[in-house]
């Protein structure tokens, strides 16, 4: 027997499942000093949790080694999502299926007349999401007089989504000398105080290290133009080619419309959020475990919960909102000692934010640019080398075919051709507008470039106490005036307005298509300037320097807000574009 302390049946549970030692959770919650207790404990993310309670509630449950006839539920467990919870049923169900368990799920979105039919006929677990279980709680179904164990999995979770009504009302339905498990990522205020209301002498346990980042995941950080997130997304995924990625967004709007760019550009995806049905969910996820789908773009909420053991990439297209959602987040991949990549994507506004979130999780990322045209071409050659000349067993018919190409082609049209079908195989990456800070644009200011020799001087209404900067500026100007970066000059900034030049040979359809553009809420006014800005005005990337404003000539005012003759200053931008 390898695991002698642990009960017989769920000891060989965890030899036919492969287990060879306890991971420090699970060893920990078996130790004498946590036996009857209630516990307190703070664990990551993949780290065996859910084996870990299991293990802890069998003195409660099993008696001589076995399971009582099943009738009301001696364990609750609660967890966030659905998935998780159909997840922890599952565990549970092969941990104690040799001591006869009964487990039982009560999730939104399932049958709940079904789940009602399951409790009434008997059951030892019972794992379900907060609002189901308090439904089944409030009309009768679900009994918790005879409950010995209740486990809140990833409580802080449920607390960050609202639950804590929910769960207090089922706390509230147990018997008091029950055992009470509180696992959770981190140990906030809301935590404890739930802990000392429905704990009593809980015995701490913490497998999380000084350092809160996850010692399996290499975080990265890439500064990028607000304009170009999604094309930074894309250039990730053909750089890392991972057999599994996950990608994080904020809103339910934001997954549906990344997910329709990367389909209409050739990535396998699928899309998880709360306006997906469960079944919807089984089959994005089913897609993701059987490689029919290589990328999953996900909401937090809705990322609960699941494990993919190829996910080795995280891409968190929207930044989170806090250091836990970070590592929440990042936790989807690196574990069960698997390597795994986490990627913040951080307009370049936003980076002393992340700077300080990454600080305060304890996370050391590297910052990166994000990867170029070239850069992938790179990766390609080197994957596509690695590909062809791993050696692999050949068939008759291959081999038959490889002499058939031979008589008609030469080896190096055969490779040429090969090349070819490989790259044509894959989505093509994006050139960027900038590719981080201090790349582009010469550090120093304008330089002389072909075809800007003859241009023409255009002014806008935004300056630098707008926080106007080249990596929104460019791509506005782009989009109002319909040109391309390259038909862009100079760059020059000033306090309250920014100066950049046009080629004059396209400077009236410049203004034509800006004219156009200009929606009744722009807010940013592009016009013909009377020549270039007065010296000493800040260039593209130079530091900043202070002049005295030139009261000669007149204020650019943005449009009126309250009608004829009231007269308004540009809003603030506060490092992003202006509202479209």
């Amino acid at each position: 027997m390898t695991f002698p302390h642990l009960p017989p049946r769920l000891a060989e549970a965890l030899t036919q499942r492969g287990y060879e030692a306890l991971t420090p959770v699970q060893a920990q919650v078996t130790q004498d000093d946590a036996r009857g207790r209630d516990l307190l404990v703070s664990a990551q993310t993949g780290s065996g949790k859910t084996v870990a309670f299991g293990l802890a509630m069998a003195e409660d449950l099993l008696v001589d080694g076995d399971l009582p006839a099943p009738r009301l539920p001696l364990a609750l467990v609660i967890a966030p999502t659905r998935e998780l919870a159909l997840q922890v049923a599952k565990e549970l169900g092969w941990l104690y299926a040799a001591a006869g368990a009964r487990v039982a799920t009560c999730v939104g979105g399932m049958d709940a007349s079904r789940e009602r039919r399951a409790l009434s006929h008997g059951t030892h677990i019972v794992v379900g999401t907060p609002g189901r279980l308090r439904d089944h709680l409030e009309r009768g179904a679900l009994d918790l007089s005879a409950l010995k164990v209740a486990v809140l999995d990833e409580a802080d979770e449920m607390l960050d989504m609202g639950f804590r009504e929910e769960l207090e009302a089922l706390l509230d339905a147990t018997p008091t000398e029950r055992r009470t498990f509180l696992f959770s990522a981190t140990l906030a205020k809301p935590i404890v105080a739930l802990a000392k209301r429905y704990q009593r002498d809980a015995h701490r346990i913490s497998t999380v290290g000084e350092d809160r980042g996850h010692g399996d995941i290499a975080y990265q950080a890439i500064a990028v133009a607000p304009s170009d997130i999604e094309h930074a997304v894309i250039n990730l995924l053909r750089f890392h080619e991972a057999e599994t990625a996950m990608l994080f967004c904020a809103t339910r709007d934001n997954v549906r419309h990344l997910h329709a760019g990367l389909t209409e550009r050739g990535f396998s995806a699928v899309a998880l959020s709360g306006e997906h049905s469960q079944n919807e969910r089984n089959a994005a996820l089913q897609a993701l475990r059987d490689r029919r789908a290589r990328v999953c773009v996900a909401t937090d909420v809705a990322a609960r919960g699941i494990d993919l053991p190829t996910l080795s990439l995280v891409v968190h297209v929207e930044l989170p909102r806090d250091a836990e959602a970070l590592q929440h987040r990042s936790g989807r991949t690196g574990r069960a000692g698997k390597k795994g990549t986490a990627v913040l994507i951080v307009p370049y506004p936003r980076r002393r934010r992340v700077e300080m979130t990454l600080k305060q999780a304890k996370i050391n990322a590297e910052w990166l640019p994000v990867p170029s045209v070239e850069d992938i071409k790179a990766k390609d050659r080197d994957r596509l080398i690695e590909k062809i000349t791993a050696p692999v067993e050949q068939d008759e018919d291959d081999r038959a075919l490889a002499a058939e190409l031979m008589e008609k082609m030469t080896a190096e049209d055969i490779a040429a051709a090969l090349v070819r079908a490989h790259r044509a195989s894959m989505p093509a990456p994006e050139e960027l507008i900038d590719r981080g800070p201090g790349e582009g644009r010469d550090t120093r200011g304008a330089v002389h470039r072909p075809g800007f020799d003859d241009t023409v001087w255009f002014s806008m209404n935004v300056g630098r106490r707008q926080n106007a900067d080249p990596r929104w500026i460019l791509p506005l100007i782009c989009r109002r005036g319909h040109v391309t970066k390259s038909e862009i000059g100079a760059i020059r900034i000033g306090a309250g307005e920014t100066r950049f030049q046009v080629p004059s040979a396209i400077a009236d359809r410049f203004m034509r298509e800006v004219a156009k553009s200009a929606g009744p809420d722009e807010d940013v006014l592009i016009e013909r300037a009377d020549g270039p800005p007065p010296p000493g005005t800040r260039g593209d990337h130079e530091p900043r320097q202070g002049r005295p404003r030139d009261h000669s000539r007149p204020m650019h005012r943005a449009r009126p807000a309250g009608g004829p003759g009231a007269a308004r200053s540009p809003k603030p931008h506060r490092g992003k574009p202006p509202k479209k």
